[in-house]
């Protein structure tokens, strides 16, 4: 018989993974056990949100989003244009239609000039339209970028592209990411916390603040400002707390054999997930409790202890932030202004929508200020996308104004750690149809995020099915015109 033959008939596999090279499939599978490590390496054994340094020294230690859900009339509350008023009624230009789709509209619309009252405010001469007076007075605290793009018209895939960095469910959202880079500095409540108003989720679902492949422990935890603060956080009736902490000493003990044994991020989530919610059963009611406020914090953000508001989430952001939970994200349904009613008009609509929720963030950039906290904290607002500059099709011969969607042209603003205050940044063209200086797309905001909490973008990566993925993907570069 052939030796050489004679020798492979009697090697074991584990001989023959083991001596046949640098490129054999026992290397293959040695490195994507080590990819696959990588990615757990800032899981390390032990708590999953323990606290973590990030790239570099950071300008903020948590970020509060503010998302109008539904994309806010840009051209009736930040970018004002004189140009449009005057050819109100006009048609359409065909160049600006040409090779264009819109939600609602077909044919030739017709140009439409906001019917909002723009003036200028703070230092900056910052324009704002009459719909936002509260915004008026925290001018000089503003960084106000008008020159946002995204790639999605609408809604729900624009709002996954926003926050998780694809149109498509199944990545990591945003606060996810700072989750994962960060863990928490208190192990009482969660690292991400969500907090939504207007009774209705948004229109991306809960993927906008899902972990994705990130295990589950980086996900978002929605809390609620009526009823229990976290559902089914409460001990069932007979379960007093010792019988809990029992129970929780069993599992634990039955969850670190397999951990032990698989050695499963999923696993050691499992048990970070079940302490957590034994000590938020403690932490969160007092932290969500705005009653214990004084009569004037209540007064200034327009909140009612027991009610379900945008003004109520807007005073727990704060509590939350003192708290130092690290990404604090509030969705606010509401903002899809089409005209199609009086309640999404850009007349009286608009100002009884801005009413709810203007007055509870100048609250919140103030009540921030006056603790020294808005010199850490990232406040940032956006929605989604942008609104046409003329009317939408479907209410073309109504009375009532409404705008369709426009993923061209947005505005969004910031404020507090590391951007400038009382600052405008970007422009769009007289008519409004297309960013004319200073592009900024949403993945230049998701790398901004990350740059302001001590991140370099595009090595806070995780490895997933064969590659490192990221929050901004491929794309964003940080907007630094806006930084301080």
């Amino acid at each position: 018989m052939n030796p050489r033959l004679e020798t492979l008939q009697h090697t074991t596999r584990r001989q023959f993974l083991g001596n046949a090279g640098q490129f054999s499939l026992g290397a293959i599978a040695l490195h994507a056990m080590k990819d696959q490590a990588r990615g757990g390496d800032i899981i390390s054994q032990g708590d999953p949100m323990a606290p973590r340094r990030p790239h570099f020294p950071p300008k903020a230690k948590r970020v509060i989003y503010l998302h109008m859900s539904g994309a806010p009339p840009h051209l009736d509350l930040w970018d004002y244009k004189p140009e449009l008023v005057k050819r109100d009624g006009q048609d359409c230009p065909d160049e600006f239609l040409k090779g264009r789709r819109f939600a609602f509209t077909s044919g030739v619309p017709k140009l439409m000039g906001t019917p909002r009252t723009f003036s200028q405010h703070g230092k900056g001469g910052i324009w704002m339209s009459d719909a936002i007076p509260n915004f008026h007075k925290v001018a000089d605290e503003m960084c106000v970028i008008k020159s946002m793009h995204t790639d999605q018209f609408n809604h729900a895939p624009a709002e996954l592209l926003l926050f998780t960095g694809s149109a498509r469910q199944g990545r990591p959202s945003m606060g996810a990411w700072a989750s994962y880079g960060l863990g928490t500095e208190n192990a009482d409540l969660p690292g991400f916390v969500v907090l939504i108003s207007s009774g209705v989720q948004p229109s991306g679902g809960q993927g906008v603040w899902g972990s994705g492949f990130l295990p589950s422990v980086f996900q978002g935890v929605q809390c609620r400002s009526k009823g229990d603060p976290v559902l089914y956080v409460s001990d069932p009736a007979g379960m007093s707390r010792d019988l809990r902490r029992q129970s929780l000493d069993v599992l634990r003990e039955l969850n670190q054999l397999q951990a032990n044994e698989l050695g499963h991020p999923e696993t050691l989530t499992r048990i970070a997930q079940y302490e957590l919610a034994f000590r938020m059963q403690a932490s969160v009611p007092e932290a969500m409790d705005i009653s214990k406020e004084p009569a004037s914090v209540l007064e200034a953000y327009g909140a009612k202890p027991g009610e379900s508001s945008f003004a109520n989430n807007c005073l727990l952001a704060r509590r939350l932030a003192e708290k130092d939970v690290r990404f604090i994200q509030l969705f606010d349904w509401g903002w899809d202004f089409h005209g199609t009613g009086e309640s999404t008009g850009l007349r009286e609509g608009l100002t009884n929508k801005c009413a709810t929720m203007d007055k509870p963030i100048a609250a919140l950039i103030n009540d921030l200020k006056e603790r020294g906290l808005l010199d850490d904290t990232l406040v940032v607002w956006s929605g989604e996308f942008g609104r046409t500059p003329f009317r939408e099709g479907r209410t073309a011969k109504s009375k009532v104004l409404g705008r369709d969607h426009y993923p061209d042209c947005f505005a969004t603003f910031m404020a507090g750690a590391g951007v400038k205050r009382g600052f405008t940044m970007g422009e769009t063209d007289d008519l409004g149809f297309s960013v004319a200086e200073d592009k900024v797309h949403v993945h230049d905001l998701q790398a901004t995020i990350m740059h302001l909490l001590g991140f370099d973008h595009t090595q806070l990566t995780y490895r997933f099915q064969g590659r490192d993925f990221r929050l901004t993907d491929v794309h964003g570069s940080i907007i630094r015109k806006a930084l301080a």
